[in-house]
């Protein structure tokens, strides 16, 4: 009987997604799954929909809950992270380098936001690592929290945990492509590797055939990708200016890849031209306040005694603990370490790649070299991640500051003195978090 750990079991969409997942497996019904959360209200509501799924259900899966991390941990066979630290948006500094994307784009993956969004995450990650080694050093640990490259990196070469990143953003986007396309999504496969959120599609197929020149005479048509609804984050132009330059498709929504490359967010009317600004991320704002009113809905299902369904989502997780528990192998896409897998991108960085999970354990695939541009695009991610991690993990201020020198956007805005004052901005606003830098 295997135990699966939530940490972070308050996340309310991750955790009915994750619960869910696992119950749909037969083989899994019999397994314990511990949700652990430092706030017990949100846990509480979480725990009593995993009891009320598994009731319904008839099933003997076994539900703990606790706000102690380490009794959690005691014994645990696979462990889902699934966590935030601090706000999602730490304030913003009010001095004009926080203008045009440097700190307003998606602050959870790269660029100045990001970076400090790893160090508020990475330390957390590295103690429940050193738990882990203590309590169950076996154990798997899936992470699914924001920055995945600079904490999976960390991860890799801080601590002696087997682990892998996911993320659904491969899933999400090949579905997406079948739509572009105008096709069955079961009629698609590809094949996927670069790093997280900037991994790429380097085969494409529909029926079994090249789908690359069906996807770029669809793409000739504006309406396709720029409305509003063109994507779940709205719309999905710097997606195809990027495809249409650099000739393959790019994993992660347009609202990131803007900030992600210097093309975009340059100037003002460059935010507008390719849809960046406030009024076209109205679309995400208000798909997550439909989200949390669903949550707010469901207190009273469970006192209705509403029929939960026992659908599977598109995350990865359980399907790779089915694969580990029954050998049964799947095949997903993973942030690992890259021991010669991606040729042409740095030994030893994190890097997204198919991976074949059995019951011998999670086996990354080799793909060999990216295509040169596509390589040169990720290496420019990579520079950040690479000194994000060093300097969170040494806490040395003159790493971070540089890491965000070599920030693709923010290289294209700033001049490093105004770079240093956003560093030392930062630095203020997260103080809570950066204790101990020099």
């Amino acid at each position: 009987m295997a135990k699966i750990v939530i940490i972070g079991a308050g996340s309310h969409t991750f955790s009915r997604h994750l619960i869910t997942d696992v119950l749909t497996f037969p083989e899994l019904r019999d397994s314990t799954i511990s949700l652990m959360d430092v706030a017990q209200e949100p846990l509480d509501l979480m725990t009593a929909f995993a009891k009320k799924l598994v009731e319904q259900n008839g099933f003997k899966t076994k539900i703990e809950s606790t706000t102690n991390r380490r009794q959690a941990l005691a014994g645990a066979d696979y462990v889902f992270v699934t966590i935030r630290v601090g706000k999602y948006q730490q304030p913003l500094p009010k001095s004009p380098t926080a203008f045009y994307g440097v700190e307003l784009g998606r602050g959870d993956t790269i660029g100045a936001g990001g970076v400090f969004y790893g160090a508020r995450h990475v330390p957390v990650l590295l103690d429940i690592c050193r738990d882990m080694e203590e309590l169950c050093p076996n154990a798997w640990l899936f992470n699914y929290t924001n920055p995945m490259a600079i904490i999976s990196w960390a991860v890799s070469d801080y601590t002696r945990i087997k682990n892998v990143g996911l993320c659904h953003s491969v899933p999400n986007t090949s579905a997406q492509l079948a739509t572009y396309m105008g096709v069955p999504y079961d009629e698609v496969s590809y094949w996927v590797a670069g790093i997280n959120h900037m991994a790429w599609f380097l085969d494409l197929k529909w029926r079994g055939k090249d789908a690359y020149p069906l996807l770029l005479e669809k793409l000739q048509d504006p309406a396709i990708y720029s409305g509003p609804e063109a994507h779940w984050a709205g719309p999905d132009v710097v997606r195809a200016e990027i495809f249409k330059a650099f000739g393959y498709f790019v994993t992660e929504s347009s609202i990131h890849m803007g900030g992600y490359v210097p093309y975009f967010k340059k100037r003002p009317n460059l935010i507008a031209k390719f849809k960046l600004d406030e009024k076209s991320g109205e679309v995400v704002r208000n798909k997550r306040a439909i989200r949390d009113q669903e949550l707010t809905k469901l207190p009273q299902q469970l006192r209705d005694n509403i029929k939960f369904p026992l659908v599977h989502s598109t995350e990865y997780g359980s399907i790779i603990i089915h694969s580990l528990e029954t050998g049964k192998p799947s095949v997903f896409n993973g942030n690992v370490k890259n021991k010669h897998l991606i040729t042409n991108l740095p030994e030893g960085c994190c890097v997204e790649v198919p991976c074949l999970a059995d019951k011998e354990g999670i086996h990354p695939c080799f793909v060999g070299d990216l295509p040169a541009q596509l390589a040169a695009l990720n290496r420019t991610n990579i520079n950040v991640q690479e000194l994000a991690v060093r300097g969170i993990v040494e806490k040395d201020k003159t790493k971070i500051f540089q890491s965000i020198l070599l920030d693709p956007l923010t290289g294209a805005l700033l001049t490093i003195d105004e770079t240093r004052q956003l560093v030392d901005e930062l630095f203020l606003e997260h103080k809570e978090y950066m204790q101990g830098y020099k």
